[in-house]
């Protein structure tokens, strides 16, 4: 089939897609839309039509789908997540505000102690993770296997925590 075929073709059987678009969308301005959208893609993409097969159910399954993905593209876009209940746990512990800066500075004052305390076998590692390297890094710098680097950051953690349980919301 030519080109010139191919869009006589489509051509004639475009009127037959304007209802089944205001069955779909409701409006006739978005079914008008639909059907130039699904026009221009079967005239962009008429190389993937075999010719021989029903052209029409072609050009209307072109058509479902457009409808649809442009439908899940307004209905993500227009979801919104309500947080409140969320929000409303955000940070209400007493423990984690600041009503000065003599607190926050203690409390930075004790976190530094605590990991200054830690052997320096956990507290290499689990400074070198915290400033942000990663496991496979960490065990090539310092030349151990990466479960040891693993491991050594959750000895390292689980001593802060207990150091630091002062600190603990709802302790």
């Amino acid at each position: 089939m030519t080109s010139l075929e191919f869009t006589d073709q489509v051509q004639k059987i475009s009127y037959s897609l304007k209802p089944v678009a205001m069955n779909l969308t409701r409006d006739a301005d978005d079914a008008k839309d639909l059907v130039q959208e699904t026009l221009l893609k079967a005239l962009l993409n008429k190389d993937k039509f075999k010719a021989g097969t029903n052209l029409k159910a072609w050009l209307y399954t072109i058509m479902r789908n457009t409808f649809i993905n442009n439908y899940n593209k307004i209905t993500k876009r227009n979801s919104n997540i309500d947080s409140t209940e969320y929000f409303q746990y955000f940070n209400t512990d007493e423990n984690y505000i600041t009503h000065n800066g003599a607190t926050s500075d203690f409390v930075v004052t004790d976190i530094n102690e605590a990991i200054a305390n830690l052997s320096a076998d956990y507290r290499t590692p689990f400074m070198m993770y915290y400033i942000g390297y990663k496991y496979l890094e960490i065990a090539e710098k310092l030349q151990i296997p990466i479960g040891t680097v693993k491991n050594r950051i959750h000895i390292a953690r689980k001593e802060l925590k207990q150091a630091l349980t002062v600190y603990a919301p709802g302790v």
